[in-house]
């Protein structure tokens, strides 16, 4: 998405075609709902650290993590499948304008010569269903995390935390939008696009300085640059 987008903002008309419109949308929608059954996982591995140290190394084993791997390539094909099959089978009378820079659910929904409201809530249900339980699930999660740290000393309180900081921080930027858009009746608002770029590009784009700000490779680099400053 990301590549077409730079792209249309350098021609003069933005063009996509009907073939690349659909795959966009399932490429997305199984991008973005494997992330967030990978966010679900994460919270799993977070919880298991902080509340069960002593058992980590046997509870999160290989085959373990091989599966909630597995789970959630599953889980979002099947996501992404659904969505696919009730759109791609919708009649688009001949060209249309999308007021969107990616093919979306909700506004290709608009484009369709016919009545979607049945359509339409599907997709509600669908999506509305995945991202509430998983944002209950990760609510659950962060509950018995502090419930547990709370007899904590403090600077054992600050690790953990810390342990969870980086994962709090991409559940926000990821699911406040996510909810935003998905969680209301089927309609659309300019506003959305705003809040899409969250979830199909600033969250992807800050995965990798997040996850690498707690690696010791970056620490050292860190103190590196500390100490040429101070020279």
């Amino acid at each position: 998405m990301t590549p077409k987008l730079n792209t249309d903002l350098l021609a003069e008309r933005m063009i996509i075609s009907y073939n690349k419109c659909m795959t966009q949308l399932f490429i997305i929608h199984f991008l973005g709902s494997m992330e967030i059954f990978i966010l679900t996982g994460m919270a799993y591995d977070r919880y298991v650290a902080i509340c069960k140290p002593l058992h980590y190394a046997a509870i999160m084993s290989r085959q373990r993590c091989n599966t909630i791997i597995l789970a959630c390539w599953t889980g979002g094909f099947i996501h992404s499948a659904s969505q696919f099959l009730l759109t791609i089978f919708l009649p688009f009378c001949g060209p249309n304008e999308i007021d969107h820079y990616v093919c979306n659910v909700y506004p290709l929904l608009k484009l369709a010569c016919t009545d979607t409201s049945r359509i339409g809530l599907l997709v509600i249900v669908n999506s509305r269903l995945t991202a509430l339980v998983i944002f209950v699930i990760l609510m659950v999660s962060y509950f018995l995390i502090l419930y547990t740290i709370r007899v904590y000393p403090a600077e054992s309180r600050a690790k953990a935390l810390s342990t969870c900081s980086f994962h709090i921080t991409l559940v926000v930027l990821f699911f406040v939008p996510v909810l935003f858009v998905y969680i209301r009746p089927h309609v659309t608002f300019p506003v959305d696009k705003v809040f899409a770029l969250f979830y199909t590009i600033i969250a992807p784009v800050f995965n990798p300085l997040i996850y690498r700000l707690r690696n010791w490779e970056m620490k050292a680099l860190r103190e590196m640059w500390c100490h040429l400053v101070i020279l």
